[in-house]
Formats: C-alpha cells, structure tokens, sequence
C-alpha cells in the first residue's frame, strides 16, 4: 500500500520519518544521517533490505548519504535557492507533497468493519485454503551408489538427524548443503514430483531407505514435519483481509473522487 500512496522521492522521507525508528549512522559538519537519508539511497535498488546487507555494503550506503549531504550544503552555499528553476522545482514539489500526505490521510480514514471481514472471507474461502506441506533436509549426490552409502551410514547413526546433517554438508552436491540439507517448508507443487512424493510419503523423524532419482541426480530425504492441508483461520487472515479492503475502498474513494473533479473542472486536452 505504501508503494501505491508513496512514489516520490519526498514521499520516501516523508514515510521514513513517519515509520522507522530515528536511529543515527553518522553525522556530517553537525547534520545526522537517519533512517529517511538511508532510505532515499535504497529507493534507486530493486528489493535492497539495509538490514539484510553486510557490513562493507552497509558502509557504502552510508557513505553515499554522507557524500549527498555533503553536495547539498555546497548547493544551498552556492546560492541555488534563488534561482528561477529552483523555485519552479520547488513550487511544483509542494503540490506533489501535498497530494502524497493527502492520499495518505485518506487512506488511514478508511475504515473496515469485521462483519466486512467475515463476508470477504467466507465469499473468499478458497483463497485461504493451504495445501498439506512438509519441512524435509535432502542430500543430492551423482550416482545412486554414493546415495545407498549414505543410507547405510544413516542406518547406523543413533541420532540419525545429527548424521543426516553431518553428511549432508560434506556429501551433498546441492546449493543447502551449507544448511545441512534443510530446504524449508514446502508443498508437492514446489519440488519434482519423484522427490515430492518420497518426501510425502514419510514420517516425522524418517529417511528415505532407497535413493530417489530426479533429473538432478539421487537423493536421500530426511522428514523433519508435516502439515496436513488445511484453511487459514478468520483471525489469521483479518490483517490481510482489512488491508486489502481498504486498498480497495481507498481506490473506490479516489476513482469517485477524481471524476467529480474532472466534471466541475475547466479541461483542455490537446
């Protein structure tokens, strides 16, 4: 929603100020660097997280919001304010902040009810369902001689998830080996159906006790959990439900908005 409300550059200081916490990363000649100078950086990066890169990159980032504080004193210094096309910019700027805040207030008025939510939901029923899912470790090898080998070895471990994780890191050829196998959470649609069907097909705490062969090779497969296929509950699915109602209701407001506007309104289109 933010993304539909905010799209400008003063729309991403504006929700920065508003959202994040007012944490300081440097200062320059007195000026802090905050959250919404950090933000302004990101805004040019495709999916950018500050908190998800590493360090060296975080450094970068900060160095670059130090670098544009640093050229925007020395254009305040040299006189920018005054010049016509500043003023022009600037002009223009207020019109488009004000229509960012506006939008915003707007769209915090809009107001959805529970009985809404529980009519949506029931209406909406099959966008809640979820289909039965497992949490399972693999290990990939070549051939499937490497993979009965690694099944024998499991065979003879006490602890068999221990072992499981231990091979996995020193045999596994696929990209979790470094996790031990794990794969996550997944539904039967997410992996080849082989691999899916061996993997469902076990119980909590069990390897698979023949290698399974995919087009990527012979896996060994460890099943940590399963869920059965199910809904979302109500409650679950109220945040969801309210945004999206409000998203659409705001649109409503401002389609309807809009050409009452349109109609009062003296326009020309060339």
């Amino acid at each position: 929603m933010k993304k539909l409300l905010l799209g400008s550059a003063v729309a991403v200081a504006l929700l920065a100020g508003t959202t994040l916490s007012a944490k300081t990363y440097a200062t320059v000649n007195g000026q802090k660097v905050e959250d919404k100078d950090i933000a302004a950086i990101l805004q040019v990066i495709p999916g950018a997280s500050f908190d998800k890169m590493n360090k060296e990159q975080q450094k970068k980032i900060i160095e670059q919001a130090v670098e544009k504080k640093l050229l925007a004193e020395k254009a305040v210094k040299s006189g920018i304010e005054k010049d016509p096309k500043y003023i022009e910019t600037l002009n223009s700027m207020k019109k488009d902040l004000a229509l960012e805040v506006w939008m915003k207030k707007q769209f915090d008025n809009v107001k959805v009810d529970d009985k809404e939510v529980k009519d949506f939901y029931n209406k909406n029923i099959k966008m809640f369902k979820q289909p039965a899912t497992a949490k399972a470790r693999h290990i990939l090898v070549k051939t499937k001689k490497e993979a009965q080998a690694i099944i024998n070895e499991l065979a003879k471990a006490k602890d068999k998830k221990a072992k499981f994780i231990e091979l996995a890191k020193k045999k596994s050829t696929g990209p979790s080996a470094a996790n031990g196998g794990d794969l996550g959470w997944f539904d039967a649609k997410r992996m080849v159906k082989p691999f899916s069907d061996a993997a469902f097909k076990l119980k909590k705490g069990d390897y698979t006790k023949t290698p399974v062969k995919t087009q990527f090779g012979y896996h060994v497969i460890f099943l940590e959990d399963k869920k059965k296929a199910g809904s979302v509950s109500l409650e679950k699915a109220k945040p969801n439900i309210i945004q999206s109602l409000k998203v659409r209701k705001f649109q409503e407001q401002m389609k309807k908005t809009a050409k009452e506007l349109k109609a009062k309104a003296d326009i020309k289109i060339k």
